[in-house]
Order: C-alpha cells, then structure tokens, then sequence
C-alpha cells in the first residue's frame, strides 16, 4: 500500500454503502443467473465434471478483481474501466470504447437476465407471454434501481440471502439423494465424450466466467462507498470467494444427483434437481427463490450500467445530460430511464447464452485494458492509502483473458463488433458536437485526467 493517508475528495453522491453492504452488493451481483440458468449449458459442454470450469472461471475472476481492487482503491469514482482507460492510455477514442464495452455488456446482461426471468422458472408459477413479461420486469428494477442506492441495496440484502439458501438447499437435496442411494458421485470426474477434457474445459470456462462476473459493477458504485480504500478489497476477495465455494458445491451436487444428459441445454436446471430428491418441495417455491436471485443479478447490473453512464456523463464523454440527478433521491434518473430502454431492445436480439457469451467477450475486452492499465499506472502517486497488486496477477489476468477469447465463436464476435461499432459512431458524434474534442458539460474543454470531481457534471444543467 501507499503511505499516503489523506482521503479521497467528496462526491455528490451520496456515500450510503457500508464495508457489509458492499460485501452483499458484490456477493449478490455475482451469485445470479449464471448459476441457476447455466449450468445446463456447463454439463453439456464438460459432462459430469462442472465444478472443473467453475473453479477455472474463479481462478482467472480473481486474477483482474486484484487489478480493480488496485485501481478503485487509487481512484474511487464513479465511471469505472473508462476512467482508467483514459488515465493509463490518455487516448479519447480508447476510454470511450472501453466505457462502452462495459456499458454494451451490462446492458446486455440486464437483457439476458430479464429473458432468464421471464423463462423456465417464471413459467413454473405464472402462464404468461415470455417477452411482456421481461419487458414489465425491466421497468420494476428500473424503479427500484431510480428509489435511491441504499433502498435498492437493502433489497439487495434480503434477495442475496434467499439466493444463497436456494444454492445452498440443492446441495442438501444432493446430499439426500446420494443418502439414499440413488446419487452417483463418479460423475463428478466424468467428461463428455464429445471433446477433449482440456477443450471442454475451456469452452465451459467461457460460460463459467459469465457466472462471476459482476464483482466489475462494484467499481462503479466505490463513489457512493465509506472508505472505499479499507473496504474495496475486503468486499472484493470475501464476495469472490464465498461465490466460488459456493460453485463448485452446486457444481458437484448437482453432478451427484442429476445426469448430464438429463440437464444439458435447460435454462431451469435447479429444478431437476428438486424433482430427483423428491422431498415435497414444490417445483413452484424453487422457481421462486430462483426468480429472486435473477431479480437480484439483475438490479445490481441495472445498478453499474446508470452510475456507468452517469460517470461517463459526467467526464463529457456521453451527453451532459445524462449525469443529471434526481434533487431529493440523489440517483442518475436520465442514465437509469436510458439504459432500461436500451436493455429493453436487447431483449429481442437472442437468448440468454448468445447474450451471455456477448457479455463475457465485451467484458474481457475490458479487462484486458483494465489489466494493463494497472501496470502503467504504477507510476502515478495518489495521496491516500490504496492495495497494491503483485505485478504477476494482472498479467496473468491478460494472458487469462486472452485465453477465453480464443473459445469464443464467430457469431458472438460478430455480434460484438457490431456494438464496438455503434460506440465509434457514437464517439464520432460526440466529438463533432462537442466542436472536435471532448468537452464537459459546459463546454469546457475536458481535461484527461478522469478522475477530477464528478460534482460539477451532476450540478450543471
């Protein structure tokens, strides 16, 4: 760590996130519907051995949470990747498309999440139209998200509970049945046949990653943290990791109870383990607990992408008027009303994995540069105390990410460039309204450095 003690400037927004709230936020945000949705698609790719990819996923989720643990801590405001982008490599057109990677995946989460909602699990209690319902289910998390940080992140509190004892309530079942003697535990060391274990390891690791991801929303909330410098990492290393375990627990129970075959490509796949331990659970209770948890995963996401957004704003970067705050509530109203209209179309674009794989090939784009950003900005000294990496994880972290790069297929990336070149676009028009460069919301010509106070942005009109 630095010598340095003095802390980080004020914000205008409101700093409401306890070192126990910020835990639950990235616990929640992770712990959502890449499990309960995707671990069908994990038994497809792997067989029997899903822990496997979700202990790699964990690993390599850990290599780059270091260099954001690193990089929030040093420069704790809303905006994210963008704004350590623009600090590392001071090039306009790079921190923008790094800010809209992220944007562009969290925004096509919120999308497959809502498709993961209105699904299988909803259709267990409620006999209606998939796409009303994803739509009507955007607009409540948008409510809630434009409440205020603090009421959305005690609801936060209660969902992560329900969505950690739902986890936790299949690996009992799994151990019931394996109790009776109906379970098969050398599944877990069984790989598909189809592929090598190696190759069926990595392409499952692709959408293993989707089920960690989220710990990256925390960086845009470390504005409205306390003590952001003594939390982050804290919260950061303490929610990764009980997520894991949590994984790979689920990983091997659901292996145990239910046969690969009989899961593989269901986007409800809990539930056949419910069905197996035949306990009196109702089906309807499970799908319950599993439509909270996706709710959860949700909101935080719809969270990350307004404060996304807001920042962005904010820098002049995006229009001005998208850092406008509500007076009483204090919440980015326009980024929040903005970004659900954008989640809202996505919902007609795919399903929950094509938007998963989208996601976790946008978000490695952005952790590549997160990665290298750290490293370059070893030299720059701030006056506050904030963690140090070891120089190896995050270029590990790079090498890691580059690796699941590989495993992704033509379609996503083409998917991909589409949304990369929509953000140019976008840059173009900026800087042409602007008057040719990057200016703050009162036209003032923006200064690089990304981190200067967000409270001028918020302020104007």
């Amino acid at each position: 760590m630095s010598t340095a003690t003095s802390a980080p400037a004020d914000t205008p927004l409101k700093r409401a996130i306890t070192g126990k709230l910020l835990f639950l936020f990235i616990l929640g945000d992770v712990l959502g519907a890449g499990i309960y949705a995707l671990v069908g698609e994990l038994a497809g790719e792997v067989g029997g051995a899903i822990w496997v990819p979700l202990a790699v996923a964990l690993v390599m989720a850990m290599l780059t949470a270091s260099s954001y643990a690193e990089l929030v801590t040093k420069y704790p405001k809303a905006g994210g990747a963008a704004v350590f982008a623009q600090r590392a490599f001071r090039r306009p057109l790079v921190s923008f498309l790094v800010g809209f990677s992220m944007l562009a995946a969290g925004v096509t989460s919120v999308a497959g999440l809502a498709l993961a909602f209105s699904g299988d699990y909803l259709g267990a209690l409620l006999d209606v139209p998939a796409l009303p319902a994803a739509l009507v289910f955007l607009v409540l998390v948008a409510l809630l998200n434009a409440r205020g940080i603090k009421d959305s992140l005690r609801a936060n509190v209660v969902m992560t509970v329900v969505e950690v004892g739902g986890l936790l309530l299949v690996v009992a079942l799994a151990a019931v049945v394996l109790g009776r003697g109906d379970g098969s535990p050398g599944r877990v060391l069984e790989f598909s046949p189809d592929h090598s274990p190696v190759a069926g390891i990595l392409a499952a690791a692709v959408l293993a990653f989707y089920s960690f991801v989220g710990f990256e929303t925390s960086a845009n909330v470390a504005e409205e943290a306390v003590e952001p410098s003594r939390t982050y990492p804290r919260a950061l290393f303490g929610g990764l990791a009980v997520a894991g375990v949590v994984y790979v627990l689920v990983g091997l129970a659901v292996s145990t109870a239910v046969a690969p075959a009989q899961i593989a490509g269901s986007d409800g796949p809990l539930l056949e383990v419910v069905r197996v331990a035949d306990v009196g659970l109702p089906s309807w209770l499970y799908s319950l607990v599993a439509l909270i948890a996706v709710a959860n995963g949700a909101l935080l996401t719809a969270i990350m992408c307004s404060r996304l957004t807001y920042g962005m704003a904010a820098e002049g970067l995006l229009p001005p008027v998208l850092a406008r705050v509500l007076p009483g509530r204090r919440t980015p109203w326009v980024a929040i009303v903005v970004t659900t209209l954008v989640s809202m179309a996505l919902v007609l674009s795919g399903d929950l994995a094509t938007l998963a794989a989208t996601v976790v090939l946008l978000l490695l784009i952005v952790f590549i540069s997160t990665n290298v950003a750290v490293l370059v900005l070893r030299k720059d000294r701030v006056e506050h105390r904030h963690f140090r990496a070891p120089t190896v994880l995050p270029v590990l972290g790079v090498l890691a990410s580059v690796a699941l790069l590989t495993q992704q297929e033509a379609g996503v990336w083409l998917r991909a460039a589409v949304l990369l070149a929509i953000g140019v676009v976008l840059h173009a028009l900026t800087r042409r309204i602007s008057g040719g460069a990057s200016r703050g919301p009162r036209g003032t010509q923006q200064r690089v450095d990304l981190t200067r106070s967000a409270s001028e942005g918020a302020r104007r009109p």
